[in-house]
């Protein structure tokens, strides 16, 4: 319900896109002239979106790319592709002339031939940055405009100063919601000071509690895994930080689940460091890491020094400290005592460093640039008053 509550809030703002395809108007910048600007459609755009948010993501790209006056081309995820369909059946159902949206599936061949096709304009993207970084790379080298959002590590800094109760509830949601299958996840809490041993105590009162189930069973507030490929992959970056030094405080490979699905139980490590597979790599997994920092610049250092650079937190009582943060962190997308700053469908949607590759952020102001392109007018007419031509109307005052 969330996730359908998101997008829709992206279809309203394209309702009201008006506002934002204006062009400007410059008179007599020359006796004479006038210069004015038109925005316009790319024409043919595709989006390439992936498996964890099937119905929110494509309404992220495809209503800025329709209400701009492009056709949309969709490739959902392999993974979930149904959703894509009964989307575009509701259009359909709306009124929405054929051929505007249109549906592909496949895999990589689908893909590639989306970004060497010559009459595709534009490809937007969401999801993993070596995956990104190719879609970047290749569909730039065919004069494509791309816009292709990457992975995310995302760090809270916790401050001594803060509100212990609320931090740990923020961080048990923005870590386990969506199994931590979300490039918004908080993957990494920064205990600055002394505040490290008190957080993990109330992680550990706080996390046994979480219901892990299939999702279309009320009362359950964790799902499973995509596959078990990934499950399996997910469970060796806990093995891997216990062989690195990690302490398990508490491990997602002990619990048992009955029935199908790809289930793993939620996993707190702690005294994680850098350099450790468990700290570099974009898990995309129900597990939080620990890290220790002695004080607030060695956190934001730690935040920094990260090549991911797409949303963090910061938890404090203290203004001054959270106004200094907003500024210093290198990320796109900031909270203050929010742990998962995803921004209203009024403003966009993106990171820095590697989890963005482009010059635009996905929907919002952003989508409306992206998917449209400026053309800029300078115009001469004649002095009426010596045109040989019979206008109809008296050309003195």
């Amino acid at each position: 319900m969330g996730e359908i509550s998101r997008g829709l809030e992206n279809v309203e703002f394209a309702c009201g896109a008006a506002q934002l395809l204006k062009g400007g108007y410059s008179e007599q910048v020359s006796s004479g002239i006038d210069v004015y600007s038109i925005q316009q459609p790319l024409g043919v755009v595709a989006g390439i979106t992936p498996f964890n948010f099937p119905a929110m993501v494509p309404l992220w790209m495809l209503c800025n790319a329709v209400v701009c006056g492009n056709t949309f081309i969709l490739k959902p995820s392999e993974k979930d592709p149904s959703a894509s369909l009964f989307i575009a059946r509701l259009l359909q159902e709306a009124g929405l002339p054929d051929g505007v949206l249109n549906v592909v599936h496949g895999d990589k061949e689908v893909v590639d031939a989306i970004l060497e096709h010559p009459d595709i304009a534009a490809v937007s993207f969401v999801g993993s940055t070596p995956i990104a970084r190719y879609i970047y790379e290749k569909g730039t080298s065919f004069g494509k405009r791309v816009q292709a959002l990457g992975g995310a590590k995302n760090h809270m800094l916790i401050l001594p100063d803060a509100d212990i109760g609320a931090a740990a509830d923020a961080a048990v949601g923005a870590a386990f919601g969506s199994a931590g299958e979300r490039c918004m996840a908080i993957s990494v809490a920064v205990a600055v000071g002394d505040v490290g041993d008190k957080l993990i105590e109330a992680l550990k009162e706080r996390l046994p509690r979480i219901t892990i189930g299939p999702g279309d069973q009320p009362g359950n507030e964790m799902g499973p895994l995509i596959t078990r490929e990934h499950c399996d992959k997910v469970a060796a970056y806990i093995q891997s930080a216990q062989e690195q030094g990690a302490a398990v405080v508490i491990d997602g490979r002990d619990h048992r689940f009955e029935g199908d699905g790809f289930f793993l139980g939620v996993t707190l490590l702690d005294h994680v460091r850098p350099r450790m597979k468990a700290y570099d790599d974009e898990i995309f997994g129900p597990v939080l890491c620990v890290v220790r920092a002695a004080s607030y610049d060695e956190g934001l250092r730690l935040i920094a020094e990260n090549p991911y650079g797409n949303g963090t937190a910061i938890f404090t009582r203290d203004g001054g400290a959270a106004r200094r943060f907003q500024f210093d962190v290198e990320v796109g997308m900031v909270g203050i005592n929010v742990p998962i700053p995803v921004p209203v469908a009024y403003y966009s949607f993106g990171g820095w460093k590697t989890s963005l590759f482009g010059d635009t952020h996905m929907y919002g102001p952003d989508g409306i640039k992206f998917f449209t392109r400026s053309k800029v007018v300078t115009s001469k007419w004649p002095d009426p008053a010596s045109s040989k031509v019979d206008l109809g109307f008296p050309t003195t005052a």
